[in-house]
């Protein structure tokens, strides 16, 4: 059902006093040449003034896996209206897993862009209660997009998992999956972009998590760059709107996280544990998840 014919039937149905039932829609925007796409879904009797959660998928992933899936499920269920949107990562209407055969041309940071066209899409269909989400990679997109000029039509954020990061641990990460040294890889792809020539493509490179793959200097140096912003505490420590941040007490992907969450000073962070999760808040973690979310909306002061 077109989407249009959906805002028809949401009108009539309110003119007429009768219940609204909950709607399922892939939506797309143009953005940069591109086209994004997202999935939205409206809880019963509810419109776009009610609000929207917009989540964000974590590493090459997208909104149908299980996680970002199973939470838009549960929190449609408790009342919430929220769009699930796949990040392009450079692709047109991209859907599914990034394949490693493409070429990456994409940057961690082209998230915030995105994330912004997509609030200001749902600002213009009246939604003005707009809180975002993320998990691992996204929570991080998320948490940056959170100090960014257009926070003003966001409300507060929720961070799962948010991924953390500092320089060594990435040198001996890289070096230890891919067994090359990140510095003098690093180095190549600097004086590359220095010299404008970051679309500069090099082959049979690990990045990320694609073993073998092609991938221009410039997005090679947007994931791998000395970048402390990439560690999510560290931005946390600047955001004025409320965030919850939710770990996983058994994650071995973003591992320490609240022992890294116990530096940041700011009375707008609030962190919760979940016991006995692991990175993906799998079967009855994610009601947890639900429930954390659920009660933090719930509780912002309008």
């Amino acid at each position: 059902m077109p989407l249009r014919l959906i805002h028809i039937l949401t009108a009539l149905a309110l003119l007429v006093g009768l219940p609204l039932t909950s709607q399922a829609e892939e939506v797309t925007i143009p953005h940069k040449g591109l086209t994004l796409n997202g999935n939205l879904e409206m809880a019963d009797g509810k419109s776009f003034k009610d609000g929207v959660i917009l989540i964000t998928h974590g590493t090459l992933a997208h909104n149908k896996m299980e996680i970002i899936a199973t939470l838009q499920n549960l929190l449609v269920e408790r009342g919430f209206n929220v769009l699930a949107i796949n990040l392009s990562l450079g692709l047109d209407n991209r859907h599914g897993m990034y394949d490693c055969a493409v070429t990456h041309r994409h940057k961690h940071t082209d998230a915030i862009g995105e994330m912004g066209a997509w609030v200001s899409w749902l600002y213009a269909q009246g939604s003005h209660q707009i809180i975002l989400a993320g998990h691992s990679r996204g929570g991080n997109q998320t948490a940056q997009y959170m100090i960014n000029r257009q926070v003003p039509k966001v409300k507060a954020a929720v961070l799962i998992a948010p991924s953390v990061w500092d320089e060594e641990t990435a040198r001996k990460s890289y070096k230890s999956r891919y067994k090359v040294s990140l510095n003098s890889l690093l180095g190549k792809m600097n004086r590359a972009v220095l010299a404008k020539k970051g679309e500069t493509i090099f082959n049979d490179l690990g990045f990320i998590y694609c073993p073998k793959t092609s991938v221009t200097a410039a997005a090679f140096v947007g994931y791998y760059g000395a970048d402390r912003f990439f560690n999510t505490p560290t931005v946390l420590v600047r955001v004025k709107k409320p965030v919850l941040v939710i770990a996983a007490s058994e994650d071995t992907v973003v591992r320490g996280l609240p022992k890294k969450m116990a530096g940041v000073v700011n009375a707008k962070i609030k962190l919760e544990v979940v016991e006995g999760a692991g990175h993906f808040f799998l079967d009855f973690y994610s009601e947890d998840v639900a429930n954390l979310i659920s009660d933090f909306v719930g509780n912002l002061k309008e």
